[in-house]
């Protein structure tokens, strides 16, 4: 059985403030959904214009890398939070109410960057029950500069990465522009420095870890 208990051929959808957040924070589990035979989707929502080319180009690779089935980067995403809440819901090809993903997988609501915040709060929003259908399953992920000071909301769903670590950094190469040396915590080493770390709680060789916001099993 997938990963959370999805069904076979199931969807997930990721929604990313910008492009490296998906594979930063969720990369390996990412992998490991894909070669179980789900639907992999990502929503990105934010670009720097001054950085479209190469990071378009960047996205694009890792979500090949990854195994990524539909990837999207929006266009003309709204500024004030609530009519962000309904173009989730509705904006884009791959929004929730045409997608009607299984999984959602959103930055936690602990982020120190200002736009992982409002993501958040918009993306939880707009999956919370409604008519049309709603996700079973909302879990928030965290990136590597997330981990400074320690967040408050506790990580208690651990996904085994062991077998997808390899191609989680594989992927990762592909953001070259946004990658630092180290011991800067988005380094290749840190990160893979973290997944260990987080697989030692899970008794596994690496993992990732999740805020659970809903689980419906």
């Amino acid at each position: 059985m997938p990963v959370f208990g999805m069904p076979e051929g199931g969807t997930a959808l990721v929604i990313a403030p910008h492009p490296d957040d998906e594979t930063l924070g969720a990369g390996g589990t990412l992998a490991r959904l894909a070669r179980e035979g789900i639907k992999v989707c990502i929503l990105v929502l934010g670009i720097p214009e001054d950085d479209v080319d190469v990071r378009t180009k960047e996205f694009d690779a890792a979500c090949r890398t990854l195994g990524v089935a539909e990837a999207l980067m929006a266009s003309q995403v709204p500024s004030r939070p609530y009519d962000l809440v309904g173009f989730l819901e509705a904006g884009t090809p791959l929004g929730l109410d045409a997608l009607r993903p299984d999984l959602l997988l959103i930055p936690a609501a602990e982020g120190h960057h200002h736009d992982h915040r409002i993501t958040h709060h918009a993306a939880l929003a707009a999956a919370r029950p409604r008519p049309r259908g709603f996700p079973r399953a909302v879990l928030g992920f965290r990136g590597p500069d997330d981990y400074w000071p320690e967040a408050g909301e506790p990580a208690r769903v651990s996904v085994d990465i062991s077998a997808h670590q390899a191609t989680k950094m594989s992927a990762l190469t592909c953001y070259a522009s946004q990658l630092r040396e180290p011991p800067h915590p988005r380094s290749l080493l840190k990160i893979s420095d973290l997944d260990s770390a987080m697989g030692a709680r899970a008794g596994t060789a690496a993992a990732e870890q999740f805020i659970a916001y809903r689980m419906v099993v």
